[in-house]
Order: C-alpha cells, then sequence, then structure tokens
C-alpha cells in the first residue's frame, strides 16, 4: 500500500473522535510512534504529521498492522450503521426527538484540554453515551484557544500556571462553514462554529477568535473560566445567545433544551426574543444544576447584564426589572440593593425539568433554592436527581478491558443499560483478581516515577535528584489516590491534619502504604493554591519523602492512570458540598476501593463491604470540629482496616480479605455508577416527557 493512502486511512478514523474510547485504534497510532504518541499526550493527528515517512513507509507493508486496521476499520464502519438501542426501544414519535446539549466545558480526550473538571469530563461522558445508545442529541460549546491552563510547581510548591496557544489543525475539527452574529450590547461578536464528531452525536463549538473582531471580543474565547466577571458575563452571552444562533444557521432544530449547569441560561432569552412563550419554553427545557456551593453560582449585577443584553431584551420585550425577577434568588424579600442576576435561578424559573446530580444533591438543592419557588417545604420544591455515571470504555485501562475480554468474554459493542456484565465476576478466581490488580499497581508506579522526574527536570533539580524523583513509590505497597480539582471544600490535606500520626502509620516496613495526589485549582484560587503547596511541602518531609507524591497538571491521561491503578480512591470533601465526585466511580472498573466521607454519589453505593465511609455523615456547625472529627475517622480506618487488610495475605500471597471487597466493589458499584444508566434516566424522567408534552 502507498504510505500517503495508509496516512489517509488512520485519518479518517482520527476524524471521529470515537477512537477516543477504543483501545484497539489508539493502538494503531502508538504503534508508529510509541514515543511521540506519549509526548503529544496521544494525538493521531501529530504522529501522523510528524512521524517517521520511513515508519510510514514500514507500515504500509506491515500485513499485521494492516489487518488490525482493517478491522478497527470495520468496527467503525459497524458502529455507525448498527441499530442503537434508542432505535430499537422507541416509538416513531419519540424517535423525532433532538437535545441541544448546551455546556461551556467538554473532556473527550487529554490531547484536546477545553476542560476544567469534572463539569466537563461528566459532558464529554454525556456525548459519548449517548453516541453508543443512540439517543437523538447534539452539544453545544465554546471553543477555547487556550484551554483551561497547564499546571507547574515552582521549587518552593507555588503554583504557576501556562496557557498554551492550540493549533485547530491537529484537532479533528471540522468547519461547518457557518459564522453567527451575536448581539452584544451596541455592538456584534462575530463566532465561528466548528465541529468536532463524537461518534453519532456532533458537537458545535463557537470560536470569537477572528479578526473582524475587536480584542476584546476575540478574547471572549481565550480561555475556559477566565478573565473579570464581566468577561465572563459576555463568555456566557456567546454560549447561550450564540449557542441558539449557531443550531439556526446550521438548521438543528431541537425539540428539547439540556442547560448542563447555568452557563448557558441566557439560551432562554433568545428563545423568548424569537416570541417563543415562556410556559413552552420551560415544558422543553432540562435544568442540571452541578453545585450545592453557593460561590459556584454565577452572579452579575443587572445592570451590567442588561447593558450586554440590551438587544436581546428588547426583542424578548424584558425590561431590567423584568430580568431581575428572572434571576432573583429571594423573590418574597424585596431588598433596596441593587438587583442581582443568578444565573442558576434563571435557569430555574425558565425550565420545568429540574435535577440535581445525586440523591443528596437533590436534597440539598431542594433546600437551597426553596426561597426561588416559594415552597411551604423543601419537600415540595419540584427538584428531583439524576445520578452522575461515566463512560465505562473511556475509563477502563487497556489492561483491565483486555483482562474482562478474555476472562469473560465482553462484548464492549453491545450497549445497552439494562446488561450488567458485571455479574459475572463470580467466575474470576481471587487470583485473576489480585494479579489485575497487582499489575495495574504496577504500571501506575512506573507512570508516577516518569512524571515525577520530569517534573523535577523542568524545576532545574540536580542529577541526584532527579534519581531520587524516579525511585519513588514501591510496586507492592498500599497504594491511595486522590485526584480532583483543589478547591478548598474538597480538603485535599484532611490527610495531613496529625501529620506525627501519619507518619508513625507510614513507618511499618512491614505494611508499606503510599500516597499519590493530583490536581489544579482555579488560577484566581489562592487558598486552593495554597492547599496544593502544603501537600508539595508533605512530599519534601524526610518520613514522606518518595511515599507521598504529588504531580503536576491534572488532565484525563493522568485521571484514568490514577483510577485504574491505586488500590484506594480517598474522598474527604465537606459534606455535603459533593455533588456527585464521580472519580470515585472509575476505580471501581479495575477492583479500587473508595475510602470517602458520605457525600455526593457515595451514600448511594456504600453497602459495607465494597468500600469504607469516612465519619457517619453527622455535619458540624463548625469547620474546626468537623475536620478534626472526619481526620480522627480516617487515621483509624487507615490504622484499623484498611492497612491491616491489604496486607493480610494467605499462604498463596493473596490478600483474600482485600479481594471480596474488590469482587464486591466490582459487582454492585459499576452496573449502577455508568453512564448508559444515567442517560437512561435522564430520557425517559426528562427527555422524552419534555419532548412529548410541549
Amino acid at each position: 500500500m502507498n504510505p500517503e493512502k495508509l496516512k489517509e486511512r488512520l485519518k479518517s478514523i482520527h476524524q471521529n473522535l470515537w477512537w477516543t474510547w477504543n483501545h484497539s485504534a489508539q493502538a494503531l497510532y502508538a504503534e508508529i510512534d510509541p514515543v511521540l504518541w506519549e509526548a503529544s499526550n496521544h494525538n493521531p493527528a501529530i504522529v501522523l504529521e510528524v512521524g517517521s515517512p520511513a515508519r510510514m513507509e514500514a507500515l504500509s507493508t506491515d500485513k499485521s498492522f494492516l489487518s488490525r486496521l482493517s478491522n478497527v476499520e470495520k468496527n467503525l464502519r459497524e458502529y455507525a450503521k448498527a441499530k442503537t438501542w434508542f432505535s430499537k426501544s422507541s416509538t416513531a414519535k419519540e424517535r423525532r426527538l433532538r437535545v441541544a446539549y448546551f455546556c461551556s466545558e467538554f473532556a473527550l480526550h487529554e490531547s484536546m484540554p477545553q476542560y476544567a473538571g469534572g463539569l466537563g469530563v461528566l459532558a464529554g461522558d454525556h456525548l459519548k453515551t449517548a453516541s453508543d445508545l443512540g439517543i437523538p442529541l447534539l452539544g453545544v460549546g465554546l471553543l477555547y484557544r487556550h484551554g483551561y491552563y497547564r499546571q507547574e510547581f515552582q521549587s518552593d510548591g507555588a503554583t504557576r500556571a501556562l496557557y498554551p496557544e492550540f493549533c485547530w489543525n491537529v484537532w479533528p475539527l471540522q468547519d461547518t462553514g457557518k459564522e453567527i452574529a451575536c448581539p452584544m450590547g451596541t455592538r456584534t461578536v462575530w463566532a465561528k462554529v466548528w465541529q468536532l464528531q463524537v461518534g453519532r452525536v456532533p458537537l458545535y463549538l463557537l470560536d470569537a477568535d477572528l479578526e473582524k473582531n475587536r480584542p476584546e471580543d476575540r478574547a471572549l474565547t481565550a480561555g475556559l473560566y477566565r478573565g473579570s466577571p464581566e468577561d465572563r458575563l459576555r463568555q456566557q452571552i456567546l454560549l447561550g445567545v450564540g449557542g441558539l444562533m449557531a443550531l439556526d444557521a446550521l438548521g438543528e432544530k431541537p425539540t428539547v433544551f439540556h442547560l448542563n449547569e447555568g452557563h448557558a441560561a441566557f439560551v432562554q432569552l433568545e428563545r423568548m426574543r424569537r416570541n417563543e412563550c415562556l410556559s413552552k419554553i420551560k415544558k422543553s427545557t432540562v435544568f442540571t444544576t452541578h453545585t450545592p456551593v453557593p460561590a459556584g453560582h454565577d452572579r452579575y449585577p443587572v445592570k451590567l447584564a442588561s447593558k450586554w443584553l440590551r438587544p436581546v431584551l428588547r426583542g424578548a420585550e424584558l425590561n431590567a426589572k423584568r430580568l431581575a425577577a428572572l434571576g432573583d434568588e429571594n423573590p418574597q424579600e424585596p431588598t433596596k440593593k441593587e438587583p442581582v442576576l443568578c444565573m442558576t435561578v434563571l435557569a430555574l424559573n425558565t425550565a420545568n425539568q429540574v435535577n440535581g446530580v445525586s440523591a443528596l444533591h437533590g436534597v440539598v438543592s431542594r433546600e437551597m433554592w426553596q426561597k426561588v419557588y416559594d415552597a411551604p417545604s423543601p419537600e415540595e420544591v419540584p427538584i428531583g436527581h439524576v445520578t452522575n455515571g461515566v463512560h465505562m470504555r473511556t475509563w477502563l485501562s487497556s489492561t483491565t478491558e483486555e483482562f474482562y475480554r478474555k476472562k469473560l468474554r465482553v462484548d464492549w459493542s453491545k450497549d445497552s443499560p439494562d446488561e450488567n456484565l458485571w455479574k459475572r465476576t463470580d467466575k474470576l478466581s481471587d487470583g485473576d483478581l489480585w494479579d489485575l490488580r497487582t499489575t495495574l499497581r504496577s504500571e501506575l508506579v512506573h507512570f508516577v516515577r516518569k512524571m515525577n522526574a520530569d517534573q523535577a527536570i523542568r524545576r532545574g533539580a540536580t542529577a541526584s535528584e532527579i534519581s531520587k524523583a524516579q525511585q519513588v513509590l514501591e510496586e507492592d505497597a498500599l497504594t491511595i489516590g486522590f485526584a480532583r480539582r483543589f478547591a478548598t471544600y474538597k480538603r485535599a490535606p484532611l490527610l495531613f491534619k496529625d501529620i506525627k500520626r501519619l507518619e508513625r502509620m507510614m513507618s511499618d516496613v512491614n505494611c508499606p502504604v503510599q500516597f499519590v495526589f493530583a490536581g489544579k485549582a482555579h488560577p484566581d484560587d489562592k487558598d486552593g493554591q495554597a492547599y496544593a503547596q502544603k501537600i508539595f511541602k508533605m512530599t519534601q518531609r524526610m518520613a514522606l519523602r518518595g511515599r507521598v507524591v504529588l504531580l503536576e497538571d491534572y488532565d484525563m491521561r493522568i485521571g484514568r492512570m490514577l483510577t485504574s491503578g491505586c488500590d484506594v480512591w480517598l474522598n474527604t470533601p465537606l459534606r455535603p458540598h459533593e455533588a456527585s465526585g464521580t472519580s470515585g466511580m472509575k476505580p471501581t472498573l479495575h477492583g479500587g476501593l473508595n475510602l470517602s466521607i458520605l457525600d455526593g454519589w457515595w451514600p448511594e453505593a456504600w453497602n459495607k463491604k465494597n468500600g469504607w465511609a469516612i465519619g457517619n455523615g453527622i455535619e458540624f456547625k463548625s469547620r474546626a470540629r468537623q475536620d478534626t472529627s472526619d481526620a480522627e475517622s480516617l487515621y483509624e480506618l487507615l490504622e484499623n482496616e484498611v492497612i491491616p487488610l491489604f496486607h493480610k495475605t494467605g499462604r498463596d500471597g493473596i490478600p483474600h480479605g482485600w479481594v471480596r471487597r474488590m469482587r464486591n466493589s466490582i459487582q454492585t458499584v459499576p452496573s449502577q455508577f455508568r453512564a448508559d444508566r444515567m442517560l437512561s434516566d435522564y430520557l425517559h424522567r426528562y427527555y422524552l416527557p419534555a419532548h412529548l408534552n410541549k
């Protein structure tokens, strides 16, 4: 075969992000140039563009490679043409459903960093699962020239934020040929509409970095969650108002609008401008709220919002007073202060279908927004919940996927919310499961060592320091991971509250334990950055050095490695501030166990046999008392249950008690906390009722 023809075939696969959750497709690009594949953060376009011509020449006559390429192409064709779960289970009227899913960030793959954290990861999993199940859905978002930010730690642990500029030609973006003119204040902001194909689902992204725009308008899509509050307001106008205009330009006609968080709530004002009555807008809108933390809800002075929304408000026949009413958090309590528009409240007041993202978060949300609904009690607030889930094939390591394929003959092409392959793990021996755990932990240790050494090199470390960085962690030690945003309510440093006690715990050479941390704080969150710096300094303590590691620049790739390789997933949020916390669902795919505060999704999953609960769910008014109580519970669990159970092995060298918990975790968590169950819930509780009852 001609090498150029081979490149074209490989490029064709790359154009559909189906490859991001198919290890057989990824393996093709990795085989071309393993070093470049790793260095590019797994970017197929860079591998094809920069890779050695001689290598492509060799592969063009490699029968084994070409056979595997043909098989991947066949799988993609069959995926695109297959009769889906939705098409087989829906009526003709239901099949006319078309959901427009608006979100400010989408995490689809580490090579395209357009996400800050859990919201984006959930949105990416949502699109992929809609594709797998065949649910008619499209995504709408913004295309950020600098993404979120890249994190580095300076020699003292202080955060350095870097903003790389991305080149769109190494991303599988398709030019739709459409531009929209979004009215904003007294001027127009132009945005180009790009498309990413996520399996069967199109994702449309708006790009304002055009020469015809003013510099301050071009900056609207410079980065994620950057700039002043006024910049954020204008960015959200582009997402909501501009996003709907983009769908019009593309000829898309949604029957249901899903606002994933309040950032896109201005789409409702644009719909009003088009003479849609509010009752119709409400019936056809699903709104998902994601945070019980008050600071997590965007608020803007009504005067400022009115300034930038003037043409939209004029067309919708809305004045500042009416806008204020739509976003008023306390409508029964008139205030003399300048009115404030809360984006979450705007979404609540324009959507009939509203949900939190776990059962506990639903309870908290009903209490939080009781005044908005003027309800006599929280129980009468019309906010439900759909507990989050994870897209399994995105988060399964290639080692684990191959393990299940060989041992259980799993066919991952059969996507259905009703399929429960995890019951079959009874067929696996303790030895099989322990071998898997040992292999995954070893893979993680080698990954961490390389990253740790790279970090040391970037900080100008000496040869001796770099050598030590390459020797961190042990392959047979109990490995506990903590990876998530370094928001202060997540309490990343709680483990170190009694440092002497922790050091005594970790001094037992017969029962080694080690910790791996990763995460990012918002670039303006100095308290969150201080948490990261505190953990960094803990890694330098003599008694902890080499056994507590902090990784830089947390992304999907690091997340996959940690959630697959860690034996235990540590989660210490201040209850009830964790809306869901999907990271803890991913280790269970690999036999990992959760050690978590009873917050977010964990109260629904914990059965006393599949992990551990820190504390008893009691919430103290005093933060200091809460921290002390939770830290004490954490230490007791580590000392008396977690560490001893891991190291209590039989004559065969297998910790059978630990493996029993592993098996229970695998059998009870993934079957329920997976994204196809989540999408089925959205479809039947929200999408179809909104579609059929307009």
